[in-house]
C-alpha cells in the first residue's frame, strides 16, 4: 500500500506539472459570438459582388472598376453574374455566403426582390452595400451610386430645352422594381411638370437595346407626331433610335448611362445626348468604401458620385 500511494503521488505530480505547461501555451478560443467577418489583414479579405448583368456594357465597365480597386487593394474579388434574374441573383448570393466573405456589393436587379438576400447576409452578419441600385429592404450599410432622380431632371431639362418647351415626348423606362428606373423616371417628369408637353407614351424596355428597338416601333406606328424620346438607358435609346432611323423620321433621343457606343452616336450626331455616369468610378468607391468598413472606419450611408450631360 505505501508503495502504491508513493507512484500514486508521483503520478499526480507529473499530471499536474503537464496541465500547467499546456495552460502557458494553450490560446483561448474564439467565442461562438466574435465577428469573424473582418479578417486580420487585408490579404484575406474576400468581397462577393453580385451584378445584375454583366449583358450591359455599363456593368461591365462598373465591374472592371471594382476589380481594379481590389487588385489596387490587394484583395480578392468574386463576381457573379445575375443575368438579370432576381431568383438567380438570390441563389448566386447565397453561394457567396457559403463562401464565408467579409463584405457583399450588390447591384440589384430588382430591389425587392433583394430583400431576402440582404437579410440572409444580416443573419450571417456580413455587411452589405448596394451599388448604382438600391434595395427595398434589410440592413444596408452604404449605397454608391449617381444621383438618378437628378439625372433624370437633367435628362428632361435638355429635352425640353430642344424642343422650345413643347412636343410630344416618349418615356422607355427600364426594368420595373429597380431603383435607377423609378428614380430617373421621378427625375425626369419633375422636369415635365407645369410644361406644354404631352407624354404619350411610357412602357418599359427593361434596359434592353433590343426590346427598346421593339417598343419603340410599336408607339411610331401608333403615333404619327413624335418628338423626342427620354430612354432610362443608352441601351434602350440606341434600340429605339435604330427603330426611328428605320422610320425615316426625324426624333430627338436622349439616354442615360454615357456608354461608348453611346458617346460615339452623340458624336456622329445621332443620339442628342446622354447623361454621363462613371461606373468605373462608382465599382471603385464601392471597393474602397467596402475596405473603409472592414477597417472600422465610418462611411456615409448614401456615397453619390458626380454626373454630367455628354450633349
Amino acid at each position: 500500500m505505501k508503495v502504491w500511494k508513493k507512484r500514486g503521488s508521483v503520478a499526480l505530480v507529473l499530471i499536474l506539472m503537464v496541465a500547467l505547461a499546456l495552460g502557458c501555451t494553450t490560446e483561448s478560443p474564439v467565442s461562438e459570438g466574435s465577428n469573424t467577418s473582418t479578417p486580420a489583414n487585408e490579404g484575406d479579405i474576400t468581397i462577393g459582388f453580385s451584378v445584375s448583368t454583366l449583358n450591359n456594357p455599363f456593368f461591365v465597365t462598373l465591374k472592371e472598376g471594382a476589380e481594379a480597386a481590389a487588385a489596387e487593394q490587394g484583395i480578392k474579388l468574386i463576381v457573379v453574374d445575375a443575368q438579370n434574374d432576381p431568383a438567380k441573383q438570390v441563389s448566386d448570393i447565397e453561394d457567396l455566403l457559403q463562401q464565408k466573405v467579409n463584405m457583399l456589393l450588390i447591384n440589384p436587379t430588382d430591389g425587392g426582390a433583394i430583400v431576402s438576400a440582404i437579410k440572409s447576409a444580416n443573419a450571417a452578419n456580413i455587411p452589405v452595400i448596394t451599388v448604382d441600385r438600391g434595395a427595398e429592404g434589410g440592413e444596408v450599410l452604404a449605397h454608391v451610386a449617381s444621383d438618378n432622380v437628378a439625372g433624370g431632371l437633367l435628362a428632361g431639362e435638355y429635352i425640353l430645352e430642344l424642343l422650345g418647351d413643347k412636343g410630344n415626348i416618349v418615356e422607355l423606362q427600364g426594368i420595373p422594381g429597380t431603383s435607377a428606373a423609378r428614380d430617373r423616371g421621378e427625375g425626369f417628369n419633375q422636369a415635365m411638370e407645369g410644361q406644354d408637353v404631352t407624354i404619350i407614351a411610357s412602357q418599359p424596355a427593361d434596359f434592353d437595346r433590343s426590346k427598346g428597338l421593339t417598343v419603340m416601333e410599336n408607339i411610331l406606328q401608333a403615333n404619327s407626331e413624335v418628338d423626342a424620346v427620354f430612354a432610362h438607358n443608352d441601351e434602350m435609346a440606341l434600340g429605339a433610335l435604330q427603330a426611328i432611323e428605320a422610320s425615316g423620321r426625324e426624333v430627338i433621343v436622349v439616354g442615360f448611362d454615357a456608354t461608348e457606343d453611346a458617346v460615339k452616336a452623340v458624336q456622329d450626331g445621332k443620339l442628342a445626348a446622354t447623361v454621363a455616369q462613371n461606373p468605373s468610378l462608382i465599382g471603385k468607391i464601392a471597393v474602397e468604401t467596402a475596405m473603409k468598413a472592414l477597417k472600422g472606419e465610418a462611411v456615409d450611408s448614401t456615397i453619390p458620385v458626380e454626373l454630367d450631360l455628354v450633349k
